[in-house]
């Protein structure tokens, strides 16, 4: 299999001969036993391809159960005995409004309960002060993050909560899809997985990768669809080195989701031809209509979530109101909407699309109805917390479109034009592919969806000119818009900027000079000049931001005194709040270096305040050109760092050591000593000192000092007694 040859030689997991060997036993295992045989580069490939395709597959037949029994409960239980005590003679449809109300208070307890996703900062010690979590956007712009940024590295642990989340705002009618978690599911597990073997960067974002693929092959019976959306979507690249393990762990996770849930296709579909090649221009029509509604659909759920956000400056957030009784609230919308007027909007609505795709009638109103509330009612699910995916619903959207479209042209050219079915089925691929950016996925998973080959000349037309037109209309994916609230800019899917590892609030700095907006133009001067500052910040009298204030402000302030005759010293003395910049530029402490350094560059300004986001005139520190160098220094010794780490792992796999990093606090026992003078266990040897961005390679007669960062390479038996050496007895 080439793929292990590549990964051996790319993440250098310390095989050796064409092995891979096993770590020792802790405890009372023998010196040099292994607990897993030695395994070649192929057979572990293979090996983790089955392991997270199978698991995946299993985690989704277990979601896609949770769902139905959310439904049941939701819709059956709830919502009928509900019913059953209303005197109205419109009882049911009144008693549909409260499952979305119940569904919402339960989810947003979850996600309360579960708290931010966050990651470590790439390369960070734990301990030092550069190991600072960095809050990551939920679903798959996540997913795509910590691949870029990351090596793959989730925070798994909330993986089942989220999942649990999302079949409970499926199931109780939120206007969200499944493939967000299915996704999550497989992805996390793959990283699970690639974390607790101490894999490298290369291998854990491979597995990912397929846990990805397998999500979307067993969600949707789409196996090919889920190989291209993990390499277009996740990986933002096509390399040979990672389509072999991707398909392998697609299709088995297809394939154990079909011996439970079944082999059928998702839609049923009627036959269907090509009535004239001069038919093929008003598809292309279809996908030019597909990428502005596409983009109205990304921009809704990014202007939602913005408003929604739970993070200080979410106009929703700032309202105070706990999460349960937010999306409790946001469920009452939802049910007032979909249950009193179209139950056609509640969850998925692949059972609507079906109908759709079957040739059931649809009057116009109606198409035209369900395509703008459910953009409207997926943004709302989405900014008021209930969890899932804008996958499915994008689906929804491009069928009602392409049956709207069709609909219309069969009244325009009766007999002439295919049934509105064909339509939708293609406007379901190009809203998808505007949508996501993706149009290998969307063309496959319509083509495998229905299992409809003949519709596959009107599609690729359809979602090249709604891929081609929406890189026009709007400049990125609805993903990467997630990503771009976070300040992660990505290009291709790879990290382009070490700065977007680094938040505004690790360097920014309390060094600023400030002034009362009232103070004399004089006085300001002379501060300046003794500080050797360049600028100063201006605050009203109730201690907020009013502006800033430069020498180059000062001094064009003294040429228009000079050129009317007067002087700072005059009767008239000027004061800063009358020649101060009002205009400031700001950023917060939680968005990166990389939009602070944006935001310098298009203004070309030498200083950005720092200010709360809740408070945007309180003032919390300042970024200097100054800091940028203190941003990239630590930038790369957090990529060092992590690089070394990484090493370390793998030199422990290959050798059945430990490889321990451990970090001298200033009172260490061992700080200001030479190594030779420690009686350092003879099983044990100090491979290398990181001090700053320095790394040395050690002997006897280096000096350690306090914060030194130490690798060192030793017997499992003897690293507490190392440990001992160096930090005495505090951790034991």
């Amino acid at each position: 299999m080439e793929s292990g040859k590549v990964l051996h030689e790319q993440a250098g997991m310390g095989l050796r001969n064409g092995t891979l060997c096993g770590r020792r036993r802790r405890g009372n295992g023998r010196p040099g036993e292994r607990w897993w045989p030695p395994l070649s580069a192929d057979a572990l490939a293979v090996l983790l391809a089955v392991t997270v395709g199978a698991g995946t597959g299993a985690g989704i037949i277990l979601f896609r159960k949770l769902i139905a029994l959310a439904q049941s409960f939701f819709f059956g239980a709830v919502a009928r005995g509900m019913a059953a005590h209303l005197p109205w003679s419109w009882a049911d449809r009144a008693a549909l409004v409260l499952p979305p109300v119940l569904g919402g208070l339960v989810v947003g307890t979850i996600v309360l309960l579960s708290g931010r996703r966050r990651r470590p900062s790439p390369g960070s010690t734990v301990g030092s002060p550069a190991a600072r979590p960095v809050e990551i956007p939920p679903g798959v712009a996540g997913i795509i993050e910590a691949t870029a940024l990351a090596g793959g590295r989730l925070p798994y642990t909330r993986a089942p909560g989220r999942a649990l989340a999302a079949a409970l705002s499926i199931g109780s009618g939120a206007s969200v899809g499944p493939e967000d978690p299915s996704v999550q599911i497989g992805a996390n597990l793959g990283s699970a997985l690639g974390q607790k073997l101490g894999l490298g960067d290369e291998y854990v974002r491979l597995l990912v990768a397929a846990g990805a693929a397998s999500g979307i092959a067993a969600a949707f019976n789409a196996p090919i669809a889920g190989v291209f959306f993990a390499l277009e979507v996740i990986l933002g690249e096509f390399t040979t080195s990672a389509f072999s393990v991707v398909v392998l762990a697609a299709v088995l996770s297809s394939v154990v989701a079909q011996s439970v849930l079944g082999a059928q296709p998702a839609f049923l579909v009627p036959p269907y031809e090509l009535r004239s090649p001069w038919e093929l221009p008003l598809y292309v029509g279809l996908g030019m209509l597909a990428a502005v509604v596409a983009t109205i659909y990304a921009r809704s759920i990014d202007a939602a979530e913005r408003w929604g956000s739970a993070r200080p400056g979410g106009r929703l957030g700032a309202v105070g109101l706990a999460m349960p009784l937010r999306t409790a609230a946001g469920g009452l919308v939802i049910g007032l909407v979909a249950g009193l007027g179209f139950p056609e909007l509640f969850g998925v609505g692949y059972e609507t699309i079906g109908r759709l795709l079957a040739g059931e009638a649809h009057s116009v109103g109606l198409l035209a109805a369900l395509l703008i509330l459910k953009i409207g009612l997926t943004a709302w699910s989405l900014g008021v917390g209930f969890v899932g995916g804008v996958f499915a619903p994008s689906l929804f959207v491009g069928a009602m479109l392409g049956g709207l479209y069709g609909h219309l042209l069969n009244l325009l050219l009766p007999g002439t034009v295919a049934i509105p079915a064909a339509y939708a089925m293609v406007g379901m691929a190009a809203v998808l592919a505007a949508t996501i950016r993706a149009p290998f996925t969307a063309t496959l998973i319509l083509f495998e969806m229905t299992r409809d080959y003949r519709i596959i000349l009107p599609l690729l037309g359809a979602v090249g000119a709604a891929v081609l037109l929406g890189d026009r209309l709007l400049a990125a994916s609805v993903y990467h818009l997630a990503l771009r609230r976070h300040g992660v800019h990505l290009v291709r899917g790879q990290d382009i900027d070490v700065m977007q590892g680094i938040m505004v609030g690790e360097v920014m700095s309390q060094d600023y000079v400030s002034f009362g907006r009232h103070t004399p133009l004089a006085e300001a001067l002379h501060t300046l000049e003794t500080t050797h500052h360049h600028a100063g910040l201006v605050f009203d009298e109730e201690g907020k931001l009013y502006g800033i204030l430069s020498l180059g402000d000062i001094e064009r302030a003294l040429a228009s005194d000079r050129n009317e005759g007067e002087g700072v010293g005059d009767a008239r003395p000027a004061t800063v709040g009358s020649v101060c910049s009002r205009d400031v530029v700001t950023v917060f402490p939680d968005e990166t270096m990389w939009v602070a350094l944006q935001r310098m560059g298009w203004r070309d300004i030498g200083r950005l305040p720092v200010v709360a986001r809740d408070d945007p005139g309180r003032v919390l520190g300042i970024i200097r050109r100054s800091d940028i160098i203190h941003a990239y220094n630590l930038a790369i010794i957090r990529r060092t760092s992590y690089q070394q780490r990484a090493e370390a792992v793998r030199l422990g796999l290959a050798t059945g050591t430990d490889v321990l990093e451990i970090r001298l606090p200033r009172h260490s026992p061992a700080a200001g000593k030479r190594l030779a003078e420690l009686h350092l266990p003879p099983e044990c040897v100090i491979a290398s000192v990181r001090r700053g961005r320095q790394v040395i390679v050690p002997s006897g007669s280096t000096v350690l000092a306090g914060d030194d960062v130490l690798v060192a390479v030793c017997d499992p038996q003897v690293s507490g007694r190392l440990r001992s050496c160096l930090l005495g007895n505090e951790e034991h």
